[in-house]
């Protein structure tokens, strides 16, 4: 047992493969990197960074167990995350539609010799954004709080360090995992650039993406 942690190598192989599974958050990020570069990638990524803590201490303080004793607030958290995901959605929807015309026009304007538009920002606040969509998922706090609790000693007498430690492995997970994202989706930025109309449908595809996450969380239960 190490420092309360009943088995640190079955955590860390499922850390793994629950940060590589694909949600609104590596995501956001990546599409986040895509179209404003490295900087704005990750500054998403710090707003998941700063999200996925707050959410660890509601689990480890006993949120989980307020949002299964109160059926009322989870439809309330729910239903405002579904919203906020759809909403992202249709923002990212409303960019590709407008890189799409702009892309018309950039044809237009370098055949006149004249210089290319920048790109569209149609969500200007990485940080806020990527942090509101770590938040506004009630199903994450049930989620930490019941997988980190299969590998804490009750019986240990600083379960705060356990959990310290656990909290701080999924985050270094989550920095090399969206690092890679970040840079991959830098890449992308480069051809999407020289390609408005690809980077148009890559937006919009995304944009479905989020609304379909919307739709999944909307009807997401305790269960």
């Amino acid at each position: 047992m190490f420092y309360g942690i009943t088995d640190l190598l079955t955590f860390v192989l499922g850390t793994v493969f629950i940060v590589l599974l694909p949600g609104p958050n590596s995501l956001y990020v990546m599409a986040a990197a895509s179209r404003w570069g490295v900087r704005a990638g990750y500054q998403g990524a710090a707003g998941i960074f700063v999200g996925d803590t707050i959410l660890m201490l509601l689990a480890v303080t006993g949120m989980a167990s307020v949002l299964r004793a109160t059926p009322e607030l989870f439809m309330v958290i729910k239903y405002a995350g579904a919203a906020y995901l759809g909403w992202v959605g249709l923002n990212l929807l409303r960019g590709a539609l407008a890189t799409w015309r702009r892309g018309d026009e950039t044809a237009a304007q370098v055949g006149d010799g004249q210089p290319d538009y920048p790109p569209v920002r149609s969500t200007p606040h990485p940080f806020r954004t990527a942090l509101l969509i770590s938040l506004m998922n009630p199903k994450a706090i049930l989620f930490f709080v019941s997988f980190f609790i299969q590998f804490v000693d009750p019986a240990y007498e600083h379960p705060a360090l356990s959990f310290v430690i656990l909290g701080v492995i999924v985050q270094a997970c989550s920095v090399l995992y969206l690092s890679t994202l970040i840079f991959a989706g830098a890449r992308l930025a480069a051809q999407f650039r020289r390609h408005r109309r690809v980077a148009a449908g890559a937006t919009a595809g995304v944009g479905g993406v989020f609304i379909g996450f919307g739709a999944k969380l909307a009807s997401a239960t305790l269960s």
